[in-house]
């Protein structure tokens, strides 16, 4: 019988997230059932165009997943129009600049180093490139000043204002970015990606009704799978869709469509919301707990599933030189700019974390007491026996707490 390796590298990386403590803020783990929608011959079919204006046949039961998708996704999240077709969040937000701009037009976004996203607007992305961007950042002590949001729109006059962070741990106020749009008449966009699983629960302030467009992913915080979303007002509804398909894409993932209204129905159960609490309590615990380790945690804290550690201020290593320790031990992290960063982004001065994966698997506070701990023995005594020492407690640690599906 003919044996492919790839399934043996599957298993690998099975055994690895099972020993390992996954700490990077943008994953998460999904449930069985969104496995198997995933998973499923719904991936056989192609599907141009949108539900009853579809440019291939056999689209009956597609139609229905489609539909189904959308419903539950305005019913969680209170939208008027929803996109359930793009591939992943930078093509969701791409979809957005196409909609509504001309290359060329300005747009304006959180700076990559305060915690803002490449398809903001950032230089090396297509966002920045096809259009001209300017880009807003933090106070010294890590929050948005919204005086110096309104002080860069009113100068700039951009025609699309980015709202949304890709690494700030701490409340958006929605309300203040749409006073700013409409004082330069903006359209406004929020992208919630990590937080949309926090504002499902009812955790985190929605921009739904606030923003004119929306846009999410659907894994993270979500935790569904690799795709996106993009709700906005109803006036908007045709532009968003044109823009995605024909605009930017081919036939949706149909497979994927099913995983994700498969999660949305999860995102509506009282487990979640329990869930959801649970990450908040555990992001704030580790992050307490490691400045009471003498690590400088940017901006103090935390409000949500995230923070940011200046590493180069707490312990002289960069962030990439922390990634690759505590990998060698089994937890995982991305090195990460923090504000003000002078460091290039390969060699960061910090790191960000994450508490949505370990979560799912059923961490608790207690747990992540335990988890800083691992991390400043890692990060402070880097020799070969404690590390592998501290990577044999670390697999028995994280043994005892399931993932779905393996």
């Amino acid at each position: 019988m003919y044996k492919d390796e790839i399934f043996e590298y599957i298993q690998e990386e099975a055994k690895r997230q099972k020993e390992g403590i996954e700490l990077i803020a943008s994953e998460n783990y999904v449930s069985e059932d969104v496995l198997k929608a995933m998973g499923s011959i719904l991936t056989n079919k192609y599907s141009e165009g949108y539900p009853h204006k579809r440019y291939y046949g056999g689209n009956e039961y597609i139609d229905k997943i489609e539909e189904e998708c959308i419903k539950r996704a305005k019913e969680l999240f209170g939208a008027e129009h929803v996109n359930v077709q793009p591939y992943s969040g930078s093509p969701a937000n791409l979809a957005v600049h196409f909609a509504f701009l001309k290359p060329g037009d300005r747009t304006m976004g959180m700076d990559l180093s305060a915690g803002g996203h490449l398809t903001h607007g950032f230089k090396v992305s297509i966002s920045g490139k096809y259009f001209d961007s300017v880009s807003y950042g933090v106070n010294k002590e890590g929050y948005i000043d919204y005086d110096d949001v309104r002080r860069i729109a009113l100068e700039h006059k951009p025609k699309l204002i980015w709202s949304g962070f890709s690494a700030y741990s701490r409340i958006v106020d929605w309300n203040e970015f749409r006073k700013i749009a409409d004082e330069v008449g903006a359209i406004l966009v929020a992208d919630i990606s990590h937080v949309a699983g926090l504002i499902a629960a009812g955790l985190y302030p929605s921009p739904v009704g606030i923003a004119d467009v929306v846009t999410t992913t659907t894994h993270k915080t979500l935790r569904g799978p690799r795709g996106a979303i993009i709700m906005c007002k109803q006036e908007y509804g045709e532009l968003i869709d044109k823009a995605v398909f024909p605009g930017l894409q081919g036939g949706p993932h149909n497979h994927i469509t099913a995983g994700i209204a498969v999660a949305l129905k999860e995102a509506q159960s009282d487990e979640f919301k329990e869930y959801a609490k649970q990450v908040i309590s555990n992001a704030k615990t580790l992050a307490s707990s490691l400045a009471d380790k003498g690590f400088s945690i940017v901006s103090g804290g935390t409000d949500n599933h995230m923070f940011l550690v200046d590493t180069i201020k707490s312990i002289g290593k960069s962030g990439k030189e922390v990634s690759d320790i505590l990998e060698s031990v089994n937890i995982t992290l991305n090195k990460n700019a923090i504000p003000f960063d002078e460091r290039k982004p390969w060699d960061p001065s910090g790191v960000r974390i994450g508490s949505a994966a370990v979560t799912t698997r059923g961490m608790k506070e207690k747990d992540m007491f335990q988890i800083s701990e691992y991390i400043y023995r890692a990060l402070y005594d880097s020799s070969e026996d404690n590390l592998k020492r501290i990577k044999d407690e670390v697999k028995d640690f994280s043994k005892k707490f399931n993932i779905p599906g393996i």
